[in-house]
């Protein structure tokens, strides 16, 4: 056996060295899933002879592939893990798209719009402001793109007037995409599809290239991530998909659990091994976790197992109302904390969505409790980095008319919004891109010169610096960028010094990261643009996470454990939603409580109120029906409503009487 598989257990090594077929690999919450890909990886490259430059292990999000690619470095040193590809499914779409571009109609260097930009265009197009309808819009547009859905045939498949005038906005919007060059998030997979459909020469190349596929989280894959990886893998199936159908928990923006049943379908020899022994929680978790789950029908029965012992039972608190349930919370959290002699990151507090998070923040605030919000706003996407990155993106592409519309005015430049509207209407006469419209005779000898010429002297600086841009190493071309464009001069003009001087410090650690990594990944300025979008687009930088309570929704806790759980707010209505009371819907929230108790490593306490308020009034709730399906013998009770005062009264006196006792001690 060779010896980095020694310490895998019998399923992970059968998985690792499985190579008859195509594979489902079922990894249960904590069962070692990224260590069998990983093993798998490198079992291919030493023991069978597969050139790692010909294996691509794909996942959600670049932190997943980071963490991943890390591990495979450590397993293959050196040239021996030289070329593999270990990326995300969408960087691995982008990528494929930049080499082929040509054979569908676009110019390598196309656009990657964000979710700002497609919502803008779609704006213009059913010509209304509104975010909500805006936002329904784009989420019908993207999950018609995640099921392949041409605008043809989703006009044919509209249900009512509504959905008509959606999919000729589509229609509309794809039109618009082209004519700007650009793609948003979904084309990336959509458009490859379609290449590979249509170009079997492209998809005989790839296929060459990439002669093993390793997908992680496969049940969050939709229906077009699930063709790319059919034409990729072939006939033959040559991939390992390692999922958990007890996970699904993102069909509401596009995911199809249904994709793990295809897989038997469409491949009748596939192979399938359940990863059931847990490395993160306590059996009583395990137990809770077991038994809500399995009211769910299920596609494989499986069983989670640990050997880290019984561990403490788990605790549901009924609360009085929503305040005394984030003061409980925090003053648990405090007292548990001093008692153990634990740190702050050590707890999370899950939630089903986003609004229940304003109360526990005042508790943790009042209690001084340090706290990280998940989901706060990207670095990505505060003002002056989408500035910045619209030059970058025009720089890449100057068929990006919302980065040159952005770029233009971004600090304004004597381009106003009277000649952004006649080269806009010559631009759309011609069906050309504004900075092409600009050069154009009959657009020039229309314009006063007055209005003219800063934008020809606008244009001709970005010409100017494409050139540069491909020559040129991107920090010093960037540091030229900004001093030219005087951006530095107009934060402080247009802003108090304060915050001017909060923007410009995100300006200069924007552009310190950007040449760094133009260093070290040997990329220019363009090559730089062609890849924030989609670091934007699939999760935003990270940093290192401070001590520091975690507050997460359920959605975004989801890959994550902590040593203590508060998983809160479980009532009707709430968990499960109150939109998902019945059918899969509700098998989907009872996953979703299912992976909330399995992020919990040694504690796990679950909060209910008596009342809530809703609507400026108490209302009176209800305990979630999934509490009742936890095994009780795991279970003990506590928390009879109490008034606000008398919690806070009896929170303290515990904090007091442990804080005396250890001083004595």
């Amino acid at each position: 056996m060779p010896a980095d598989l020694a310490d895998l257990n019998p399923q992970q090594r059968r998985a690792v060295k499985y190579l008859d077929g195509p594979l489902l690999v079922l990894a249960g919450a904590g069962s070692g899933k990224t260590r069998v890909i990983t093993r798998k990886i490198a079992y291919l490259v030493d023991e069978c002879g597969i050139d790692a430059r010909h294996i691509a292990a794909i996942t959600f999000t670049n932190k997943a592939a980071r963490e991943m690619r890390e591990r495979v470095g450590e397993l293959l040193p050196g040239k021996r893990g030289k070329g593999l590809t270990v990326s995300t499914f969408h960087s691995l779409g982008l990528q494929i798209l930049r080499h082929e571009a040509r054979r569908i109609g676009y110019k390598p260097r196309f656009s990657v719009l964000d979710a700002a930009d497609a919502q803008q265009i779609l704006a213009d197009i059913l010509k209304t402001s509104d975010k909500n309808s805006l936002r329904q819009a784009a989420a019908t547009v993207s999950n018609w793109k995640n099921a392949l859905l041409t605008p043809s045939g989703a006009l044919s498949a509209a249900v009512d007037e509504a959905e008509r005038q959606v999919a000729l906005a589509y229609r509309s919007y794809q039109d618009t995409l082209r004519a700007y060059q650009a793609m948003d998030f979904d084309d990336l997979i959509r458009m490859t599809v379609l290449l590979f459909q249509e170009h079997p020469e492209a998809l005989a190349t790839w296929q060459g290239r990439l002669r093993y596929l390793l997908v992680d989280e496969y049940q969050d894959t939709n229906g077009a991530q699930y063709a790319l990886l059919k034409l990729l893998a072939g006939s033959a199936g040559r991939f390992t998909a390692v999922g958990d159908d007890d996970q699904a928990i993102y069909a509401w923006r596009g995911a199809d659990v249904e994709n793990l049943r295809r897989l038997g379908q469409d491949y009748s020899s596939l192979a399938i091994i359940p990863l059931t022994q847990n490395y993160r929680s306590s059996q009583r978790i395990l137990a809770a976790a077991n038994s809500v789950i399995a009211h769910n029908p299920r596609l494989h029965e499986k069983s989670l197992w640990s050997e880290h012992g019984l561990g403490d039972h788990i605790e549901l608190l009924q609360c009085r109302d929503d305040r005394h349930e984030a003061e409980s919370v925090a003053l648990r959290i405090s007292a548990h904390k001093f008692e153990y002699r634990t740190r702050f990151d050590d707890y999370a507090i899950l939630y089903r969505g986003n609004h229940q998070a304003r109360l526990f923040e005042e508790a943790l605030r009042e209690a001084k409790i340090p706290y990280v919000l998940s989901g706060g706003q990207s670095f990505f996407d505060k003002a002056e980095i989408k500035d910045l990155c619209a030059y970058m993106r025009l720089i890449a592409n100057p068929d990006d008319d919302p980065a040159f519309i952005r770029a233009a005015t971004t600090p304004r430049r004597g381009v106003g919004v009277a000649t952004l509207e006649k080269l806009g209407d010559h631009a759309g006469g011609r069906h050309i891109s504004l900075y092409a419209a600009a050069f154009e005779a009959g657009f020039q000898t229309a314009m006063p010169p007055r209005q003219l010429e800063p934008l020809l002297t606008f244009c001709d600086f970005i010409g100017r610096t494409e050139e540069r841009a491909e020559k040129e190493a991107a920090g010093p071309l960037l540091e030229e960028l900004l001093a030219a464009i005087h951006y530095e001069e107009w934060l402080y003009d247009s802003e108090d010094e304060r915050a001017a001087r909060a923007r410009w410090s995100n300006v200069r650690e924007f552009v310190d990261w950007l040449s760094k990594k133009g260093e070290a990944d040997g990329k220019n300025l363009i090559e730089l643009s062609q890849t924030i979008t989609l670091m934007n687009l699939l999760e935003g930088r990270t940093d290192e996470a401070p001590d520091a309570v975690r507050l997460s929704t359920l959605h975004a806790a989801k890959g994550l454990e902590y040593p203590y759980v508060y998983l809160v707010g479980v009532e009707e209505e709430i968990l499960p939603h109150r939109e998902c009371l019945e059918g899969p819907r509700l098998e989907e929230e009872r996953r979703l409580m299912y992976v909330g108790i399995t992020r919990a490593q040694r504690g796990l306490t679950i909060t209910w109120c008596g009342k809530r308020r809703r609507g400026g009034e108490m209302a009176t709730c209800e305990p979630s029906r999934f509490l009742n399906e936890i095994d009780q013998k795991e279970v003990k009770r506590s928390g009879a409503p109490q008034a606000g005062g008398e919690v806070r009264e009896e929170g303290r006196r515990r904090l007091s009487a442990l804080k005396a006792m250890l001083g004595s001690s």
